[in-house]
């Protein structure tokens, strides 16, 4: 079977990750990088030896699809016009910047028969799959997704830089809808919110509490879910996970064994998989969308308030 050609549309810093891993990545080929700063374009084209284009729309019939991987303020605009192009696309998260974006997108792929993939990578890590069997009827979550300033992704405040890939998380392990949301967040070095906590309670009972920073001395990216007589203590970060629970002698801790592997490469591998069978993506647009929609939610509720940096 002929290997399936991708180019990667942006190179900074994410971007020149899924160019790197795609050349490496057998089942593909890349054809070509794009982007609209010379300097950094001809860097990674050498770099990798593939072509370099300063506009995307040289890559139409040349490719079998793209990762786009540039500011969130470009993703609707890029991943419309490579659908309607004919190509299967992966967009970084956030998905879009507007609800009515990420509609719009889904409903050309549908049209198209396009595979829309969007970046959620942390269903892709090691020590979450390796939790999913425990994971069932949750009472309370809690999640801490905390990093130091990034000097990059700065065009969107931290709920849709980094609190998101939480709420996709939590809305698959709760499977409820939701009953009301609170959230916080004030602004400190840019102008958007970069500290924001988000509490979630779901009909079904279920509560989840969101903290997200990006002005921390440490980088953290936990999540604990409380079961009935046990809880789950997971780090994205170093891929390990805990089990606690209740025995005769009180708590008792089992370390769950995982095979560490590289999330956004089995993203990527996962990607290049769904083009090449036409499957549906783990992270679909109708399923990202979902949670675009609460993080929109809690973007608004922190900006009603009034108070200020």
């Amino acid at each position: 079977m002929p290997k399936i050609k991708v180019a990667v549309i942006g190179t900074g810093y994410l971007g020149s990750l899924h160019a790197r891993i795609y050349k490496q990545n057998q089942n593909c080929s890349l054809e070509a990088v794009c982007d609209t700063n010379p300097a950094r374009l001809q860097e990674i084209s050498r770099s990798l030896g593939v072509s370099g284009y300063a506009d995307f729309r040289r890559i139409y019939g040349t490719v079998d699809c793209v990762s786009i991987a540039v500011p969130t303020s470009l993703h609707f605009s890029i991943a419309k016009a490579c659908l309607e192009h004919g190509l299967d696309v992966l967009v970084e998260k956030p998905f879009t910047e507007r609800l009515s974006q990420a509609d719009s997108l889904i409903r050309i792929a549908q049209k198209n028969g396009r595979v829309l993939q969007v970046g959620h990578v942390e269903r892709f890590n090691s020590a979450f799959s390796a939790c999913q069997k425990f994971f069932k009827n949750p009472y309370f979550i809690e999640c801490h997704r905390l990093s130091l300033f990034p000097h990059r992704s700065l065009d969107v405040g931290v709920v849709l830089d980094l609190m998101i890939h939480d709420i996709d998380i939590v809305l698959g392990l709760v499977g409820s809808e939701i009953k009301r949301i609170e959230a916080v967040g004030v602004n400190v070095l840019t102008p958007y919110e970069d500290i924001a906590n988000a509490r979630i309670t779901f009909k079904n009972g279920c509560v989840c509490n969101l903290t997200a920073s990006r002005i921390s001395d440490e980088v953290m990216r936990k999540i604990r879910i409380f079961l009935k007589d046990a809880y789950i203590s997971l780090d994205y970060k170093n891929e390990q996970a805990s089990l606690y629970q209740r025995s005769s002698q009180g708590i008792s801790k089992e370390n769950l064994p995982i095979e560490k592997e590289q999330p956004l490469q089995k993203e990527l591998s996962s990607f290049i998989d769904c083009v090449a069978r036409r499957s549906e993506p783990l992270v679909s647009g109708p399923v990202a969308r979902q949670a675009l929609r609460v993080a929109l939610q809690i973007r608004d509720l922190i900006w009603k308030n009034p108070r200020r940096s």
